[in-house]
């Protein structure tokens, strides 16, 4: 082969790598971005890019109002500034509302004892009738 032809082919092989390691990952993310800020909506709590948590209040073309504090502090900031949806308290809620599915209330109990001595009862009618 001629040394010429192999540079070129070392120089188009070097490109593909580069872009395959890094800006194929690079776009890939950015549109994760992209598309995640298009889908902001009123209710979702998210972290800015300047580290501020606060859930949106409103939703605008390019902006959005954002709550934050204890005192309900509202102000708008532009939505290229949100970093990422803020999954923490979400997770936290439903680990609440099932928490609270699984509390037993005295009822719950009886209707379990009444289970337990139905079942008790039919195993010892199987015993009985075995023997």
């Amino acid at each position: 082969m001629n040394p010429n032809t192999v540079q070129i082919i070392m120089i188009v092989v070097l490109f593909a790598v580069m872009y395959f390691f890094l800006i194929r990952p690079q776009k890939k993310q950015e549109k994760e971005v992209r598309d995640m800020r298009a889908s902001l909506k009123v209710g979702d709590d998210i972290v800015t890019i300047g580290g501020i948590c606060g859930k949106i209040v409103r939703v605008k073309e390019n902006r959005l109002t954002i709550q934050v504090g204890a005192d309900k502090t509202k102000f708008d900031i532009e939505k290229w500034g949100v970093s990422r949806i803020d999954e923490g308290k979400k997770e936290s809620a439903v680990k609440a509302t099932k928490e609270e599915e699984k509390k037993v209330t005295p009822k719950d109990m009886k209707k379990l004892e009444k289970k337990e001595d139905a079942a008790e009862a039919v195993s010892a009618e199987e015993a009985a009738s075995e023997e």
